[in-house]
């Protein structure tokens, strides 16, 4: 009996040995490329919806809560008539609405974060920013739903472009790649704090008094004149004009580019410093 596991170590040695040399004829499979391991995780955020498809609330149901109240219930009183107000007011609930949704980028990574799927990302032998990549371009997804729901209601409730289709398109481009840059900036915010709950709050504080100081509901002109001077510099008032001139055909270079420098400039920023702050928190 006691030679039995001696007899039996030449086999379990065999076997190990057939194994291995099995593994090694095997070839290796490629290493995704960056744009490749970016697109799956932009996937999995598509995924996460199509599960649970309440978080589309948010790009919908309020967007359509906010033109019709808007329009409805201030636009006799602003600008004497609905069908004017919504001209001015679209453009403008079309910003906000996207910009909000921006948030949800900080939330989904602190949710990641605090359920232990970002230290498994983490030894995944893929392009290390790919998951903050990859879930951004998921979410610019949002942004364009959120977009066509506010342009498809202004539509139906009468609004007509001067532009037509092509200066919307310009203008919901140019209100997606802002969004992209401004949500570096809640990512960022997502790796700093310690729940969703404190992500979503601290975001919405600071993203709430940017809009609301904006010309996205009335012209700077009727402000006093010290509110009236931050309105006129605000990225987000530059955005609503912009975005306005593009669907009407009167869009100024001047601001289209400054949207296109300050969005660069938030991703320049915020990027590397999330993408640091992912590698180093566990």
């Amino acid at each position: 009996m006691s030679t039995a596991p001696t007899s039996r170590a030449p086999e379990a040695a065999a076997r190990e040995a057939a194994l291995r040399q099995a593994l090694a004829s095997t070839p290796r499979p490629p290493s995704p490329s960056a744009l490749s391991a970016a697109l799956t995780f932009g996937w999995r955020g598509m995924l996460k919806v199509k599960h649970v498809p309440e978080q589309l609330l948010d790009v919908t149901i309020t967007p359509v809560m906010f033109v019709l109240m808007f329009t409805y219930l201030f636009g006799g009183a602003i600008a004497g008539s609905t069908g004017e107000y919504l001209d001015y007011i679209l453009p403008g609930i079309l910003v906000m609405s996207v910009l909000f949704t921006t948030v949800y980028s900080g939330i989904a990574l602190n949710t990641d974060l605090t359920k232990g799927v970002v230290d498994r990302f983490r030894s995944l032998p893929v392009w290390r920013p790919a998951p903050l990549v990859g879930a951004l371009l998921g979410d610019s997804v949002r942004y364009v739903l959120a977009g066509t729901v506010i342009i498809v209601l202004g539509v139906v409730l009468g609004f007509r472009p001067d532009a037509g289709v092509v200066g919307v398109i310009a203008a919901l481009a140019l209100v997606v790649v802002f969004a992209f840059g401004l949500s570096w900036v809640f990512t960022t915010l997502g790796l700093l704090l310690r729940s969703p709950n404190a992500v979503m709050n601290a975001g919405f504080m600071g993203i709430f008094p940017l809009t609301f100081l904006s010309n996205v509901f009335v012209e700077p002109d009727t402000l006093p004149r010290g509110l009236e001077a931050f309105v006129d510099v605000n990225p987000i008032s530059i955005l609503a004009t912009a975005s306005r001139g593009l669907m009407n055909g009167t869009a100024e270079t001047g601001d289209v580019v400054i949207v296109l420098a300050v969005a660069a400039a938030l991703t320049a920023v915020f990027a590397p410093l999330t993408t640091r702050l992912y590698r180093s928190r566990g």
